[in-house]
């Protein structure tokens, strides 16, 4: 049965140039992050929202309308600094931060 065996590999040749030719399944996304149930956070994420660039925490308060002071910056530098860490923003230079683009 020598004809049989010619088909055989002759469609073993086709299927596998099919699936050489074939793209590669896209890669999922991953999830996105989620915002921490902490009430600061709306209103961090309303000022980067609004941004065009990178952002120090005395900024933030300024725009969050808080006093100046070392202690409201410290705050909010480490909640800045926490949303980082989830992914939520990045921190393309030392102190400053900004939201992920795509």
């Amino acid at each position: 049965m020598p004809g049989g065996y010619d088909k055989a590999v002759e469609e073993g040749r086709i299927t596998r140039k099919t699936l050489l030719e074939m793209p590669d399944p896209p890669t999922p996304l991953p999830p996105a992050p989620t915002l921490p149930d902490h009430p600061a956070c709306q209103p961090i994420m309303a000022v980067f929202c609004a941004a065009d660039s990178p952002l120090r925490a005395r900024a933030v308060c300024e725009a969050m309308d808080l006093a100046v002071a070392p202690d409201n910056i410290n705050n909010v530098r480490l909640k800045l600094k926490r949303l980082a860490d989830r992914g939520i923003l990045i921190e393309p230079g030392q102190g400053l931060f900004t939201q992920p683009r795509p």
